[in-house]
């Protein structure tokens, strides 16, 4: 399978990252770390070694994941977001970001994948 492999998981709730992960090894991709908030995803992405991130829009305690849609796309990081409700807003920068809709299926995580 072509496309990035290397996949940062940016999810706040831990029963979703490791379903998250689990498709992506059953999709012949490769977890490149779990972050639950802004400050633990910059720190990963700054290690390198991502390929894409599947960002979580809202976060525990009321962060969104705009602050790391910024970095990735200033580093050409392709992105995706996942979204948990219509109150949902996606900043007007990123609306043409493919988003994955919860619940999560594995062919929705393959075709939000392959849209990157």
């Amino acid at each position: 399978m072509t496309g990035p492999q290397q996949i940062l998981i940016v999810e706040d709730e831990p029963l979703i990252a490791m379903m998250l992960e689990d498709f992506l090894d059953v999709l012949d991709k490769r977890s490149a770390g779990i972050a639950d908030n802004v400050a633990s995803a910059l720190a990963r992405i700054e290690q390198g070694g991502i390929d894409a991130a599947i960002l979580d829009l809202n976060l525990r305690g009321g962060e969104k994941s705009t602050p790391i849609a910024e970095v990735l796309a200033t580093k050409g990081i392709p992105f995706l977001f996942a979204t948990g409700g219509s109150d949902d807003s996606v900043d007007p920068r990123f609306r043409d970001r493919p988003c994955l809709s919860k619940p999560f299926t594995m062919d929705g995580v393959q075709q939000a994948l392959e849209a990157l």
